[in-house]
């Protein structure tokens, strides 16, 4: 199960693959008993600055870490952004803890999304669940809320998305676009339809996908700057209350469930909605009816 491109590097590397210890290459035949060994080298982030931050670690292991991250924090440093990302929380963590390891994501969230993460500690484990993720054996499910109630209650949106021409920065629903599955269910009704909570699970990972579906359908996001109400060219329709309530897009990857690549076992992991989503749904039990 390794690749092709790991498999590369272990061939350069002295105690890369071994057989019974003994250092060999990837045409050498094994027998029954033989113990054949790999060694990856440890890795560090040097480009990525050490920062204390508070963490809400889900789990962690040998192999892999996930975090449940907060609503504006970036998972990695970018231009413009080199310190406050998860990144530099996650390598001062490992600092701390007396290990060598290289910050990789298997995927990432938007700044303003919070929920589970995970984050791999080697190349194999990467590797392993990567291709988890493109075969589509990766349990990803979000919460969010929504303006409007969804018609049906249930479903699937299968639209292809890709880059607005007009804005670049902004994807868009277009025909041609890359194939975009999201699932979804209606979870409670708000304010007479006026509002709603889903669940959603994504079949594929397109950038900004839940928020450019849900507009599709009618029902863009509360507190969404790009694609909802909350966009200053979209200024009508949404209701100032909400939008101030939560000040981001109302969306949280709330469950996370793979197959450890080592152990093989199935994993699931769960995120309570944060305190500001706690908020927002109080406030649409007990507020007037959208407009």
């Amino acid at each position: 199960g390794v690749s092709r491109k790991l498999m590369s590097r272990l061939k350069l590397t002295e105690q890369g693959l071994t057989l019974n210890g003994k250092r060999v290459f990837t045409n050498e035949r094994v027998k029954q008993g033989d113990c054949l060994a790999v060694r990856m080298e440890q890795e560090q982030s040097d480009d990525i600055l050490p920062e204390p931050m508070p963490l809400d670690i889900v789990y962690e292991d040998r192999e892999l870490l996930i975090v449940n991250k907060l609503p504006g924090i970036i998972v990695h440093p970018t231009h413009g952004h080199y310190t406050g990302t998860l990144a530099n929380g996650v390598v001062h963590h490992w600092l701390e803890r007396g290990e060598t390891v290289r910050f990789r994501p298997v995927h990432r969230l938007d700044e303003e999304t919070s929920g589970l993460v995970a984050i791999a500690k080697n190349p194999y484990i990467h590797q392993q669940l990567s291709e988890q993720m493109q075969a589509g054996e990766i349990d990803k499910r979000y919460r969010a809320f929504v303006y409007k109630s969804p018609d049906p209650a249930y479903g699937t949106v299968d639209a292809p998305i890709d880059r607005n021409p007009e804005e670049p920065h902004l994807r868009v629903v277009i025909p041609g676009g890359y194939a975009s599955v999201t699932h979804y269910e209606t979870e409670a009704v708000y304010r007479s339809g006026g509002a709603a909570k889903i669940k959603l699970k994504l079949e594929t990972g397109r950038t900004h996908q839940i928020r450019v579906h849900m507009k599709h359908i009618g029902c863009p996001l509360i507190g969404d700057k790009l694609y909802g109400y909350a966009s200053s060219s979209r200024s009508s329709g949404g209701s100032a209350e909400l939008e101030a309530a939560v000040e981001r897009q109302a969306l949280h990857a709330a469950t996370l469930g793979f197959t450890h690549p080592m152990t093989h076992k199935y994993m699931e992991f769960e995120a309570a909605l944060p305190q500001d989503l706690q908020q927002l749904e109080k406030l649409l039990l007990a507020g007037p009816r959208v407009k």
